[in-house]
């Protein structure tokens, strides 16, 4: 700002008739909160709470904090689509091993969702409670209080009947819980900024304004998102900072639903949910150990604990293709998670009728570490299964650090061009998930020499027949990072 206002100064010095360096004085340098906190003095719950089930009663928590918190009227996908119970979970990996990988099932205690293969199921994770009541305690919050939050344009408007739900208080803890992510995610830039016109100590105030600076985004970087500082952590490296809950409100993040590729078919589990859980966890630059919220939570859970899970179902990248349609399926590590469902689709459809074969390429480390679902795909590639020889199927797995030279799926595909290229010929659909890394850029590459090398043709047409391909939606990719 400084910098603008010396340039507006050269070109015309009427501007500033003080010159371009007079002081603002803070208070009017930082506009007020986007939103309008409310306490409700309330003694006991309604009654509308008091008569509901558990998961009724989260579902309203939920659909309230959300509501309030998008400061819009309240629409459907507010509410969960469904809640769900764990009934399993067990690791997919070996516990000495590097890489913790969870099988997780679920089973449906409201209205069963008709979910499809190659779907996608969000998760709303649950905080550490510790950790929100450790941000209640610095913030100075009461978590008994009720509140209504509205966004402050709303505030001398006549709010009408649609938006009654933002009329109903919810407690504070409950909606900090259910929506402000405060041990996990990191602040924004601007955080440190209105941080700074609440710092009564001098070398806090200085410190903040510095990252807020351009000078300081380097620093910033490194002591903020390079470390995954959280919300919490950052409020307590700050201890004279008292933000007022309205900023906080507005300014910590979000606390995001996460998605996960469903492992299951409906047709074989017609009233569960699979997931294939990769627990995150990392070192930072400086050593400290981080873990994902929502994975580290779901592998904790035990099915005796019986916790109500609110979720969300979507469509995925991965559409779910007719029994009659050939499949090439490539899904090293924890892409495979899709096609375990499509092969238990693919299972559960040959017993009414005629199913075209499908063949899937795994990939991983290790064959006695992170061999995911081994016992699924050696079952299905055997006696006539999904994946079997006899159904025109086949399952290759290639495992990169078991010999001294890398090897990796497209090293498999490239082993078995002839079966890909009679495949591609009768007109089958190709399917890649996994890692975003260099993996589908590798595998579309492997596609690409066989079908120059079987076809007997240059690489740009092999290429030109790929892009083809995808437009007549029959290569589909699916990465994460």
């Amino acid at each position: 700002m400084s910098a603008l206002w010396s340039r507006l100064y050269e070109i015309k010095p009427n501007f500033f008739p003080e010159g371009p360096n007079f002081l603002v004085p803070n208070v009017e340098l930082i506009d007020r909160p986007k939103f309008q906190v409310t306490y409700h003095n309330i003694d006991k719950m309604d009654s509308q709470l008091s008569s509901a089930t558990d998961f009724e009663y989260l579902e309203m928590q939920i659909g309230r904090a959300y509501s309030m918190y998008a400061g819009k009227v309240s629409h459907e996908k507010c509410k969960p689509d469904a809640f769900l119970q764990m009934i399993k979970n067990f690791p997919l990996t070996r516990v000495s091993h590097e890489k913790d990988v969870r099988h997780l099932e679920f089973e449906f205690v409201t209205q069963v969702v008709q979910y499809e293969i190659g779907g996608v199921l969000e998760v709303l994770p649950s905080q550490n409670p510790a950790a929100v009541d450790s941000f209640m305690h610095r913030c100075n919050l009461d978590p008994e209080s009720f509140i209504t939050i509205h966004p402050r344009e709303l505030e001398n408007h006549h709010l009408d009947n649609n938006v009654n739900t933002l009329e109903v208080p919810i407690k504070l803890r409950t909606f900090v819980e259910l929506t402000m992510d405060v041990a996990s995610a990191s602040p924004r830039r601007y955080f440190f900024e209105v941080m700074s016109f609440f710092a009564t100590a001098e070398h806090e105030k200085e410190r903040l304004q510095y990252f807020a600076s351009p000078e300081g985004r380097d620093d910033l970087y490194q002591y903020n998102q390079k470390e995954r500082r959280t919300v919490l952590e950052v409020l307590e490296d700050f201890p004279s900072v008292q933000m007022p809950f309205e900023w906080l409100v507005q300014l910590v993040p979000p606390l995001k639903k996460r998605a996960f590729s469903i492992s299951s078919s409906p047709l074989a589990h017609p009233d569960q949910v699979h997931l294939t859980v990769d627990v995150v966890s990392w070192t930072t630059p400086f050593k400290r150990k981080r873990r994902g919220l929502c994975s580290t939570w779901l592998a904790s859970l035990s099915p005796e604990q019986r916790i109500y899970i609110p979720v969300w179902f979507h469509k995925g990248l991965l559409p779910p293709p007719p029994p009659s349609l050939p499949l090439i399926l490539v899904g090293p590590g924890t892409g495979c998670a899709p096609f375990r469902g499509f092969v238990e689709e693919r299972a559960a459809q040959s017993l009414s009728c005629s199913i075209a074969p499908v063949i899937l390429f795994f990939g991983c480390r290790n064959e006695e570490n992170d061999f995911l679902y081994r016992d699924f795909w050696l079952s299905h590639s055997q006696n006539d299964g999904v994946l079997s020889e006899a159904k025109g199927g086949g399952f290759y797995a290639a495992f990169s650090r078991d010999q001294p030279q890398k090897v990796y799926v497209q090293h498999k595909m490239q082993e078995q061009s002839q079966r890909i290229w009679n495949l591609l010929r009768e007109g089958a659909a190709i399917y890649v998930a996994g890692s975003s890394t260099k993996m589908p850029s590798d595998v579309m590459l492997a596609f690409e020499e066989i079908m120059s090398k079987e076809s007997e043709a240059p690489r740009e047409s092999a290429a030109r027949w790929l892009r083809s391909l995808e437009k007549a939606g029959k290569y589909h990719v699916e990465a994460w990072s």
